[in-house]
């Protein structure tokens, strides 16, 4: 029984040295990736950088081709700019708000109501 037992045993840590080796790997899979994505994602942000000031260049060189001055025409690009972050702040300031889980601390700061003794009939 003694044997049975010690077998059993060692299954049971074999097991558990898989699993564990199992998770090490992933993590470090995981771990990479999430390296792979955010390389990506600072690339992809320059690109898009890029982009948008090619665009602003542009719209800065139609406008100053009908006639307006290209101060005038770079002080409108600047105006787009200024806007376009104020709304991506407003945006930013209204989802921040759900990153505090506001209905579980709500949820948390009322108390409970005891369940009622009444039988309904």
């Amino acid at each position: 029984m003694l044997a049975d037992i010690q077998a059993l045993w060692d299954q049971l840590y074999g097991l558990g040295q898989d699993r564990f080796r199992l998770a090490a790997l992933e993590t470090r899979r995981a771990g990479q990736s999430l390296v792979t994505i955010i390389v990506a994602g600072i690339i992809l942000a320059l690109l898009l950088s890029a982009a948008w000031l090619a665009l602003l260049a542009a719209g800065v060189h139609w406008l100053a081709e009908y006639g307006l001055a290209v101060g005038t025409a770079i002080l409108i690009a600047v105006a787009i700019n200024l806007l376009s972050a104020l709304v991506l702040c407003s945006l930013i300031r209204r989802q921040s708000r759900y990153l505090q889980f506001p209905a579980l601390q709500r949820s948390l700061k009322t108390p409970l109501k005891p369940p009622s003794n009444r039988r309904r009939g």
